[in-house]
């Protein structure tokens, strides 16, 4: 197996495009085209995780945390990244971040901790806006079914639950070739003025190639007429953080037990109880102070992330309680997630499950 086999996946996942703009997913170090002995998953990437890879013949490391995330000018040997860098390049290791586009896709890191928190009826909480456009498309009536499969089948047409979603009216339609042209209906020369269907259905702007491309090879037409439309809607399906509720409401002080239970902790960040009982809870894996707002909005009980400033769990403003439970704590889980739907999906690959702990806080 290729390592691009397996990124083809974690990108159909978890699509490179809807990461955000300061990130650096994708990657990091190698070539895609090598032959994968084994896959390790972790949260970061440090020396320690490279070596264990190098020790279990792991060439290739799937990373939440990319090991190179801003620019660099140059590689030395002193800094961790250095050594990391180094290290990974000398015994040809391979190293893959899936970061904050799998924080934004609908199955990613908030979905797991759902899961585990055992929230029901999840939504995104600040769904992505700018992801979709509308494509829409003139065809002939008895080539409309063929056109629409191909549509489908690329991809097209899916909103939120439901998928072969489109919009169809019928009309008249008038064209006329050139000498060079090589008309599927009429001569060349001559106005024709035929029955054609118009067809509309929303795509995510990231397949639009692979649709259009699907969308021509369909088409009995030797000029397809069609436009493509971005819109402002927002995608219910990609977006930051999660909200959810749970099965019966639990008492503040019964519930915060059960989140140090479920997510392991030692220690909860925390603003006053401002909630006698929490029924519906939302979360953002790693930093996700830029959520609060929209948890308030969404009248969550309690907001699950990590890395809150000192000033700003004053935003709380007795409206909603703050549960900071560490940036490490919260995303450490995604290396079960990855390891769960990639062994699923490769049954015949080794993946293993990093044994490092790379958190690099401690507590008393």
């Amino acid at each position: 197996m290729k390592v691009q086999d397996i990124i083809q996946y974690l990108e159909r996942w978890a699509p490179l495009a809807i990461q955000e703009p300061y990130d650096n997913a994708g990657l990091i170090i190698g070539d895609k085209n090598d032959e994968s002995s084994g896959g390790l998953i972790t949260l970061d990437v440090t020396e320690a995780v490279i070596k264990e890879a190098v020790q279990h013949n792991c060439n290739l490391i799937i990373a939440h945390h990319p090991l190179i995330f801003n620019g660099i000018k140059k590689i030395g040997r002193s800094s961790w990244m250095d050594k990391c860098i180094n290290l990974a390049i000398k015994h040809d290791i391979n190293i893959y971040a899936v970061h904050t586009n799998l924080d934004n896709v609908l199955t990613g890191v908030n979905d797991k901790i759902c899961d585990l928190i055992g929230l029901g009826e999840r939504r995104i909480l600040l769904p992505k806006p700018g992801t979709l456009a509308k494509l829409t498309v003139f065809v002939p009536p008895k080539n409309k079914h063929s056109l629409l499969e191909a549509l489908f089948s690329s991809g097209a047409g899916d909103i939120g639950n439901y998928d072969h979603c489109t919009f169809e009216v019928s009309g008249l339609g008038s064209f006329r070739g050139n000498e060079l042209s090589n008309p599927t209906l009429g001569k060349k020369g001559q106005t024709e003025n035929v029955k054609e269907d118009r067809i509309e259905v929303i795509l995510r702007k990231h397949d639009a190639d692979q649709i259009l491309k699907a969308m021509k090879n369909a088409h009995p037409y030797e000029e397809v007429a069609y436009y493509l439309t971005d819109l402002l809607n927002e995608n219910q399906s990609y977006g930051s953080g999660m909200v959810g509720v749970l099965p019966k409401p639990l008492k503040t002080t019964d519930f915060f037990q059960h989140l140090k239970s479920v997510l392991k902790l030692q220690v909860i960040r925390h603003t006053e109880y401002c909630r006698e009982v929490v029924s519906k809870v939302a979360v953002c894996g790693g930093s996700g102070s830029f959520l609060l707002e929209a948890a308030k909005k969404q009248n969550a009980d309690v907001f699950i992330t990590a890395d809150f400033k000192y000033h700003e769990f004053f935003g709380a403003d007795d409206r909603i309680i703050i549960a900071d439970v560490g940036h490490y704590e919260s995303e450490v889980w995604t290396k079960d997630l990855l390891h769960e739907r990639l062994s699923k999906v490769f049954a015949n690959f080794a993946f293993r499950l990093s044994r490092i702990d790379t958190n690099p806080i401690k507590y008393l």
